[in-house]
């Protein structure tokens, strides 16, 4: 299946643009509407969050524009979620050589260093311009943030990272990802800018099918 990779075959500057314009035209006007704002998922996929938690979780690539554009208005949004909703980035692996940028995210978690580093890794690549696509380049990189190299190529190569990569493609396949950025919801719904026809309207969905499973526990 030919997937709708929104960092690719929909990379115009048109397309970027609407991915992340909040405003919403007359059609799009009213309730999210299942199948044509989100989809609802066949087979629930796992979730992590314990009993009486919302999970949320944002698909993700590091090398993808408009995830990088994507990041500043998701980190607000994340800000104001409500205390019952539990909120995970996942790396995403349509292709093996996703892989290190997936063990990146990984070791930077273990190291609690999401907070500091992860915007910095978006801007590395997308503003400054480097290529952080292979193990060597993203030790390098990673060294010159400030953090010991040995502490993170120890998780970086981890059987940890490995499980969590692997676990992360499952859950990718389950919420049936076709592009990047996108998101699901409590492990029933999966919504993307193709899909509700922007980014700031993702959000909106998002907080709609919250609610939603809210009322439904």
């Amino acid at each position: 299946m030919q997937r709708r990779t929104f960092f690719t075959q929909t990379g115009s500057l048109a397309f970027s643009a609407a991915l992340l314009t909040p405003g919403l035209s007359q059609a799009q006007v009213g309730a999210p509407r299942a199948g044509t704002d989100f989809n609802v998922l066949n087979r629930p996929a796992p979730v992590d969050a314990p009993e009486g938690k919302i999970e949320l979780v944002e698909f993700f690539w590091y090398n993808c524009p408009h995830c990088n554009a994507f990041e500043p208005l998701l980190t607000e949004w994340v800000k104001k979620l409500p205390k019952d909703v539990v909120f995970k980035r996942v790396p995403v692996a349509f292709r093996d050589d996703f892989v290190p940028q997936q063990r990146l995210f990984f070791a930077l978690e273990a190291l609690n260093l999401i907070d500091s580093l992860h915007a910095r890794v978006f801007a590395a690549i997308h503003v400054e311009r480097q290529n952080l696509s292979q193990g060597p380049a993203i030790i390098d990189w990673v060294v010159k943030q400030g953090v010991d190299r040995d502490k993170f190529v120890e998780q970086f190569n981890s059987f940890s990272s490995s499980t969590k990569a692997t676990r992360a493609k499952q859950l990718q396949a389950a919420y049936q990802v076709e592009g990047v950025p996108a998101l699901g919801v409590a492990g029933r719904y999966y919504t993307d800018g193709a899909l509700a026809k922007s980014m700031g309207r993702v959000l909106q969905v998002v907080d709609h099918l919250t609610e939603q499973v809210r009322r439904t526990a």
